[in-house]
């Protein structure tokens, strides 16, 4: 493990609190705006961001947990705590969907329909606006720090920049004679709550249960196939850890050659995997192969 990946780590965390900050101000906001404007999608949205502070305090503190180093019962280290933060906050986002959900269709059956201000509509566009800066900032952060749990953080930020849009919609299509449209863009919203929740929680379990990517491990198995002085791959594995990739690959070499000469082709091979494709962690075993007629 290299300090660069804690240092990575250590910058994700400035994400989260990003995140923090802004649902801070904004459900402050949105929650003052709905209750002078009279608007239960702003109120509804305002409440969506106090959720979501929870969510982004858990993956604060799963990014704090995985720059934790290895110990005695944790030899690989505390990278996991990334994956299951990303997982809570999938949970959370679930909840929030079809809590909006339910309210949005329960309003819908029983024609329950009322018009707000339509100043509480340019306080959801501004919102929006807010949180698609804060989506942005996150998403390449997370890109950057290949992080979990700081990219299912920008996910949430995306939705609830389109919680808003949805809102804002509800509240100008209201104002202009549709009162039902409110709780129509409300359902549609819940939808793409949901949706998110499910692609994070999808990922996170897949990961959590050391599943991997068949495309992106066959290219792997093709830069270790391409090494020199590789006759041939016994076996090749992979996993997700956090942030990083662990990769266990068999292969046989020349039985001819000296211990040196053989780990100097386990070297190769460590090496043009993190040169091409940035994996830190691989564990090569170097196999004698059958003698040549």
């Amino acid at each position: 493990m290299t300090m660069d990946i804690y240092e990575d780590i250590k910058k994700g965390e400035k994400g989260a609190w990003v995140s923090i900050c802004a649902y801070l101000l904004l459900s402050t906001l949105k929650l003052a705006s709905g209750w002078v404007f009279s608007s239960e999608a702003l109120l509804a949205d305002g409440f969506n961001n106090v959720t979501d502070i929870v969510a982004s305090v858990a993956v604060l503190i799963g990014l704090r947990i995985s720059r934790r180093p290895p110990d005695a019962n944790h030899p690989y280290g505390h990278l996991r705590a990334e994956t299951v933060a990303a997982l809570l906050a999938s949970f959370i986002m679930a909840t929030v969907g079809l809590q909006v959900g339910q309210a949005a269709i329960r309003n819908l059956w029983n024609g329950h329909y009322e018009v707000p201000e339509m100043a509480a509509g340019w306080v959801a566009i501004a919102a929006a606006a807010a949180m698609f800066g804060v989506y942005a900032f996150n998403v390449r952060l997370a890109r950057r720090i290949r992080s979990q749990a700081l990219m299912a953080a920008a996910q949430d930020n995306r939705s609830d920049a389109i919680v808003s849009i949805g809102a804002a919609v509800g509240i100008f299509g209201a104002g202009l004679g549709w009162p039902w449209l409110d709780a129509v863009a409300a359902v549609v919203v819940a939808l793409l709550i949901l949706k998110t929740a499910w692609d994070i929680f999808w990922s996170a379990t897949r990961d959590l249960t050391d599943g991997f990517d068949v495309k992106q491990l066959m290219t792997l198995r093709g830069v270790v196939e391409r090494t020199e002085g590789v006759r041939e791959i016994k076996d090749i594995r992979a996993r997700i850890h956090g942030s990083t990739v662990l990769v266990d690959v068999i292969v046989t070499v020349d039985p001819s050659l000296s211990l040196i000469e053989s780990h100097s082709i386990s070297d190769t091979v460590e090496m043009r995997l993190r040169r091409k494709h940035d994996i830190l962690n691989v564990h090569v075993h170097v196999e004698p192969g059958e003698n040549e007629a």
